[in-house]
């Protein structure tokens, strides 16, 4: 598939088979986010996968309350990934305080959208969780109080009758600009 292709095909998917992800389609996604470019080759993550079905719905549950319920879906997906934030070299903290600039975050980003799409190649589907009670899915998976859980992927398979959806994006104009604002 060309590259434009699977990036149409990536979308947050928000229902799932109850169908476990096999191993080597597991492995492969975490191998595709291994590789992702970072500042500095700082490499600031570490991929929590949660696939033990108890502890899944536990995580699960700390990502909707009955205030914010638009993450029940969590609930179905087999796995759960939960990304920290690693520390970095000290360069790299010391640039990214002086040039103002997040690069961890930034990374982290790129890692996981490259663990995103390679799920998308496999016939997978995923969501970026960005809503979760971090207090309690720190202690549920022993991640020490000082380090950020920076983001939680939802991770299986979906129903063939799951639409695509139209992409809704700004045009290109709207985005873009040559040689100055």
């Amino acid at each position: 598939m060309k590259f434009i292709e699977l990036i149409q095909q990536r979308q947050s998917v928000r229902k799932y088979l109850d169908k476990p992800v096999e191993k080597e389609k597991l492995i492969r996604c975490l191998e595709a986010a291994r590789l992702a470019p970072s500042a500095s080759n700082s490499q600031p993550w570490k991929f929590i996968v949660i696939d033990e079905s108890e502890l899944k719905n536990k995580i699960a549950a700390e990502t909707y309350s009955q205030l914010v319920n638009f993450n029940k879906f969590v609930q179905v997906a087999p796995v759960i990934i939960a990304i920290t934030l690693e520390k970095t070299p000290i360069i790299n903290r010391i640039g990214g305080r002086i040039k103002k600039k997040e690069w961890k975050l930034i990374d982290i980003g790129i890692a996981a959208e490259h663990f995103c799409l390679q799920a998308t190649e496999e016939g997978l589907g995923t969501c970026m969780l960005g809503w979760y009670n971090e207090e309690k899915v720190k202690s549920l998976l022993g991640i020490p109080n000082k380090k950020p859980l920076a983001l939680m992927i939802s991770l299986g398979y979906f129903d063939e009758n799951y639409k695509l959806r139209k992409k809704i994006r700004k045009s290109i104009d709207e985005i873009t600009s040559f040689n100055k604002y």
